[in-house]
């Protein structure tokens, strides 16, 4: 898979399942995986999920049908994902620095 099929989505409503964004973007192409990112501590939506499909042809189609449209009454965000490695690390949460 190339990193120009993986899409990211934003703006979701907190209400959207994994099922209703495999369906919307099926419009577009083969869409083959769904992943809808969730708190870890709530297991509720965080707003944004990652949508990959077969082609790279399909991707584009994805971005152009439904950039800045509503989806579930908000205007999504959709763009080609950026890969991992881009993103700078956060750093470590909790007390465990070392204090000089």
């Amino acid at each position: 898979m190339s990193n120009e099929s993986r899409l990211f989505v934003g703006n979701l409503s907190y209400r959207t399942l994994e099922s209703d964004l495999q369906d919307h973007f099926s419009q577009a192409g083969v869409v083959t995986s769904c992943n809808l990112m969730l708190d870890k501590m709530t297991g509720k939506s965080r707003g944004f999920a990652f949508v990959e499909f077969a082609t790279d042809e399909e991707a584009k189609s994805a971005v152009e049908l439904f950039h800045g449209k509503e989806f579930q009454g908000r205007q999504l965000t959709v763009n080609v994902a950026r890969p991992r490695e881009d993103r700078p690390s956060r750093p470590p949460r909790g007390g465990d620095r070392d204090e000089a």
